[in-house]
């Protein structure tokens, strides 16, 4: 079984940073050029990058793209999304040379539309962004770079989209968001165990390597490394030893 250790930049005004808990007043800005960052991912043997458009995730716009389309024009494989609304924020992205559209507000509030493009375009081609927040002894779905509550939960979605043929599903527990507290294991053993056809991708609080065999023992199938490779906690190569 394949398991992918995915490394992610996230960009904001073409520059690499990071939010706490997707809070865009809680922003680490990092003295690295995004490409070049991306390059160093690559020559050390990770297969995948995943970029988050920050901007436009909370515009609707895809304000990233540039920095995005030269990332992709260097050869890694990229899953990529962030303010993508309509076909053709789809098309641009594929058009840039993004392999997998990482689909998120859209994925909550339009999921006709969506599995429209899961039948157009294919499983492999998209991801499915359904990021959470434990409300009330439910999942809940924030949008909109996780400024607006949803009313679909992530167990009436999730279960939806995989009856419908959807392969790849990026959830994030937004609590434990750039915290380094450890991924939610209990999250992603619910995720396996009801939905053994989706291939999860875990995102949120990686401190150690021990989080990353402890994602792929419960059942994940890659994990999402952000701020712990950026501040050193562990090298991507060791992580993709894991």
């Amino acid at each position: 079984m394949n398991f992918d250790v995915i490394p992610a930049i996230d960009l904001r005004g073409g520059q690499v940073v990071r939010l706490k808990q997707g809070d865009y007043a809680q922003q680490t800005t990092y003295a690295v050029e995004p490409r070049a960052l991306a390059r160093r991912y690559a020559e050390a043997g990770a297969r995948w990058l995943h970029l988050v458009d920050l901007d436009g995730a909370r515009s609707g716009s895809l304000d990233n793209l540039a920095v995005i389309e030269a990332i992709a024009g260097d050869g890694m494989q990229i899953q990529a999304g962030g303010g993508v609304r309509d076909e053709a924020d789809l098309r641009r992205l594929f058009d840039a040379g993004v392999r997998r559209v990482v689909l998120g507000s859209v994925a909550i509030r339009a999921p006709e539309q969506v599995a429209g493009w899961l039948a157009e375009h294919g499983a492999e081609r998209l991801t499915l962004a359904l990021d959470t927040r434990r409300i009330d002894e439910r999942w809940a779905l924030p949008s909109a770079g996780w400024t607006e509550l949803e009313a679909r939960s992530l167990d009436e979605l999730a279960p939806w989209y995989a009856a419908r043929g959807a392969r790849h599903l990026l959830c994030t527990d937004i609590e434990r968001d750039g915290m380094l507290a450890g991924f939610n294991l209990e999250l992603y053993r619910h995720l396996a165990e009801r939905m053994p056809q989706l291939a999860v991708q875990a995102s949120g609080g990686v401190r150690s390597l021990d989080d990353i065999r402890a994602a792929r023992a419960a059942g994940a199938r890659g994990v999402i490394l952000g701020r712990a490779l950026l501040e050193g906690r562990f090298g991507i190569e060791e992580a993709l030893a894991c």
